[in-house]
């Protein structure tokens, strides 16, 4: 498994992605899914407090890494609503956060504690502030942020340099084959400033395995087909698979899956450290750690773009 860097952290080009634990799967099944990804190579686990409801899913990776904590990197995240008053970047949310995250993962440290998205009620210079405190004290090695735009991202850049604080080493947002708008905005600040990306969804809830468009009778308990109408059309639309289609034909014209495409083209973007893939099943597991080996060539990147509207 080839290695990049997020800050101090050497993390595996494919990630864990761990919002399935404790919703979709259960301990038994997550302990499965995470044996998996150490014997494929994946040392990056990421989770957040509200997966899974509650923390659950970082009680489970707790439970199911057990004394293999120490050869792993925790990625964790902190802002969204656990309840009325679980939620936001005030600096005492933040301790408290922190605390309750070490406690359900049942470690001494978190590799790297991420916002989960911004709060406009804090200045981003307090947030940082108890985050630099969590670095001081070991709690916590490296820190990034997650769906900011990228005023907010030179912001806070601006302030952690301004206030001699720990500043944010990576962003973690929605990009894939299918999601490139990023690089007009974050993407574009990322690279100011010198940060790691680490794509979430980037097989577009499964509409870049293929499986959605393929003609075989579909299964009703796959994540998009289980979503309401409405919601479900905001992932996926006569546009998108038509495009889903074309790529298909492009990766097998190369004698490559469309799996193969849609992680290797992630990989092959210059800010990507790791593409956070999450699973519900070992072989799932397993078949995005083969999918991210693809060099595309420069003139196999300009087709990409060209099939999809770049």
């Amino acid at each position: 498994m080839e290695t990049r860097r997020i800050g101090e952290l050497e993390v595996s080009l494919v990630g864990l992605g761990c919002n399935n634990f404790g919703g979709r799967i259960d301990a038994g099944q997550t302990q499965q899914v995470v044996d998996a990804a150490l014997e494929a190579g994946i040392p990056l686990f990421d989770t957040a407090d509200v997966y899974g409801g509650q923390g659950a899913s970082e009680e489970l990776l707790g439970r199911a890494l057990g004394s293999r904590r120490d050869h792993t990197i925790i990625a964790t995240k902190f802002g969204m609503a656990l309840d009325d008053q679980r939620q936001g970047a005030h600096p005492d949310h933040v301790r408290r956060a922190c605390e309750a995250s070490l406690r359900r993962l049942g470690v001494d440290h978190i590799d790297l504690y991420q916002l989960h998205r911004p709060d406009p009620e804090v200045p981003i210079e307090e947030t940082l502030g108890a985050l630099d405190e969590l670095v001081t004290t070991g709690k916590v090695r490296e820190i990034g942020h997650s769906n900011l735009s990228a005023a907010q991202a030179d912001e806070a850049e601006a302030a952690a340099r301004q206030a001699g604080t720990a500043r944010f080493v990576c962003a973690q947002d929605h990009w894939s084959l299918l999601a490139r708008d990023v690089e007009d905005g974050i993407i574009e600040a990322v690279e100011r400033h010198g940060l790691a990306v680490l794509p979430f969804f980037p097989l577009a809830s499964g509409l870049l395995t293929g499986k959605y468009t393929a003609d075989a009778e579909q299964d009703p308990s796959w994540r998009l087909n289980r979503l309401a109408e409405e919601r479900r059309a905001s992932f996926i639309d006569d546009q998108r698979v038509a495009t889903v289609r074309d790529l298909e034909v492009f990766a097998g014209d190369a004698g490559r899956s469309l799996l193969e495409l849609a992680m290797s083209w992630l990989a092959c973007q210059a800010p990507v450290a790791s593409v956070i893939a999450g699973a519900t099943r070992p072989e799932q597991v397993h078949a995005n750690v083969r999918a991210a080996g693809w060099q595309l060539t420069a003139d196999e990147l300009v087709e990409v773009d060209r099939l999809t509207g770049r």
